[in-house]
């Protein structure tokens, strides 16, 4: 199937005097996590992973992926066509430098590739053209463009009313000298409406475009989804048109001097207009700092995620039988007994021995293994509550661990805690922080390629911008209000895989002569797993912090729990002695 899709998608090609076409699996917001109707690099590859860029040439097909994916798209693309690009390795091109070696005529989707992608194409010298969707032509029985009903964030949980977010991004805009901006991204245009919905499995967003001046809004949107009620609420501030005019509208309304950020924006919008000031979404940098209001519901959302996840270790037999799928379905059945809990905040990750190896395995009925006898399992799960996102990962001993496990836990423990107790200088960016998570295991010559930490929404995209702490050079200062994660990992294809995570928030540690100090407030409260601990392995001031951090756990935990999960959760957070 995969091979005769690849033929037919050829085959257009040749018939608009192309030699390559370049898929980037987004939509048409240049969203990471994609509705069924835009999943264009599943359908073409049969690869899964949410990254990654398919390049396919009338004599070649090729994925790249980067480090999180590489052992799952080589057992993916098994049998295909497709040959696997390990995006981020050592002498392998970027999909661009490839294509400008190759010299070829290519074109891409203008819907789904963002501006800057498609400049950065020309400049490096590729003949690029915009094309429509090739796919849709032979794509039998794609998913429609999703309408899911949107509901309100109440102003208790988003601190905020959409009326004042408006008025911060005109704000914004006159300090840009900008007349206007079209923001396409979902999460910012969720979070600036205060408005929720499903379109997105795991994401509470829905489709839509969203145009802001200095004297009117405009919602690009299915206006099936708004219940009367709700839409007359908008209409004060917002109007509603349909999502499929927002192209035709923007060419009336862009007038003078836009602004928008070029990488969540189609190149299509270049149809439009090809002068604008560019950056980062105004709203994501008012997003990305939560007010009293998100953190209060951030904590509660992590209180209540504690209490759940504590209820579902302490029922579980650790020389017990199950599977992958059951564990985190028992996991999830706890938290659905919790007051504002909707859904997970993505698809659970339940990886048992070797499978933990794959950074972002994803157990499905044919890959769904038996956890039973001794290995480590790695779930990686999170909650969309009401008021707040969680996302936690815990490594978990089934039996007997062998002394090379307890060794990397402890070293992946040892980073982890580091990057948590941080100080750090008003100004510092992720990069500086990066290598504190990963010094210990550099120390034994051993590493993890995926990010340390990203930023996270509060009951929106667990994966949030603009914020990240990794070796990426991404020049966006920590800042109080900030919620990212802390997840450094150790992965031995065949053998196990190791990730211990939780959220933080940046809040003010003091001020000196030399400036403002922040540092981290842990916001997860989950026991870590004392029998993989090596204590041998770690300071005094480690084993202080391990014992601090599981009295909180327990002081703010144990109202809620009784019986046995009290029971446990007492042993877990006990102290850790030398």
């Amino acid at each position: 199937m995969i091979a005769e899709r690849v033929e037919r998608l050829r085959k257009a090609l040749r018939e608009r005097g192309l030699e390559a076409y370049i898929i980037t699996g987004t939509d048409p917001h240049q969203s990471e996590y994609v509705s069924p109707r835009w999943r264009s690099r599943e359908f073409i590859s049969g690869f899964t992973g949410s990254a990654g860029t398919v390049v396919i040439t009338l004599d070649e097909a090729l994925l790249w992926t980067d480090s999180r994916y590489w052992i799952q798209a080589k057992a993916e693309l098994e049998g295909s066509p497709f040959s696997l690009m390990r995006d981020g390795d050592t002498g392998v091109p970027s999909p661009f430098e490839w294509l400008a070696a190759k010299g070829l005529r290519a074109g891409a989707d203008g819907s789904t590739i963002s501006i800057s992608d498609f400049r950065k194409l020309e400049g490096k010298g590729i003949s690029i053209s915009i094309t429509d969707d090739l796919l849709s032509s032979f794509w039998d029985n794609r998913p429609s463009i999703p309408a899911t009903k949107a509901y309100d964030v109440p102003i208790q949980y988003a601190g905020c009313s959409l009326e004042e977010k408006i008025g911060r991004i005109r704000e914004g805009l006159r300090e840009k000298g900008a007349s206007w901006t079209f923001i396409s991204s979902l999460d910012d245009i969720a979070w600036t409406l205060n408005l929720r919905a499903s379109d997105v499995p795991y994401n509470p967003v829905f489709v839509s475009y969203l145009f802001i001046s200095q004297d009117e809004a405009i919602l690009f949107a299915d206006r099936s989804r708004f219940e009367p009620e709700l839409a007359s609420r908008l209409s004060s501030a917002v109007t509603i048109m349909a999502y499929e005019e927002a192209w035709i509208a923007l060419r009336e309304k862009a007038a003078g001097k836009g602004y928008i950020a070029p990488d969540r924006t189609a190149a299509t919008f270049l149809g439009i207009s090809s002068s604008f000031l560019s950056g980062r979404d105004i709203s994501m940098d008012l997003k990305a700092r939560k007010n009293e209001a998100e953190m209060e519901g951030m904590r509660k959302a992590h209180l209540l995620d504690g209490v759940a996840y504590v209820r579902f270790l302490s029922s579980l037999d650790r020389n017990g039988q199950y599977t992958e799928m059951e564990l985190s379905r028992m996991l999830e059945r706890e938290r659905e007994k919790l007051d504002g809990y909707i859904e997970p905040s993505f698809r659970p990750i339940s990886a048992w021995k070797e499978h933990g190896a794959i950074v972002h395995y994803s157990a499905s009925e044919k890959s769904n293994a038996a956890v039973e006898g001794d290995g480590l399992l790695v779930l990686d799960t999170g909650s969309q509550f009401r008021f707040g996102t969680t996302d936690i990962t815990r490594t978990l001993l089934f039996g007997r661990p062998t002394e090379e496990e307890r060794r990397d836990y402890t070293l992946v423990l040892k980073g982890h805690l580091a990057l948590a107790r941080s100080r750090f200088i008003e100004g510092t960016r992720g990069v500086q922080l990066d290598v504190l998570a990963k010094q210990f295991l550099w120390n034994e010559g051993e590493s993890f390629f995926h990010g340390t930490g990203h930023g996270v929404g509060c009951h929106l995209s667990v994966h949030e911008g603009p914020l990240r702490i990794s070796s990426a050079l991404i020049d966006v200062p920590l800042l109080p209000g900030m919620v990212v994660s802390d997840e450094p990992g150790v992965y031995k294809e065949g053998r196990h895989g190791i990730r211990i995570e939780n959220l933080v928030t940046v809040i003010p540690d003091r001020s000196t002569e030399f400036g403002n100090f922040y540092r981290f407030e842990t916001l997860t409260l989950v026991p870590y797993e004392k029998d993989l601990i090596d204590i041998d392995l770690l300071t005094d001031e480690e084993i202080n912090q391990i014992n601090c951090y599981h009295e909180v756990v327990r002081e703010r935990l144990s109202q809620y729990l009784e019986g046995e999960a009290l029971g446990y959760l007492e042993r877990a957070s006990s102290p850790i002695v030398r």
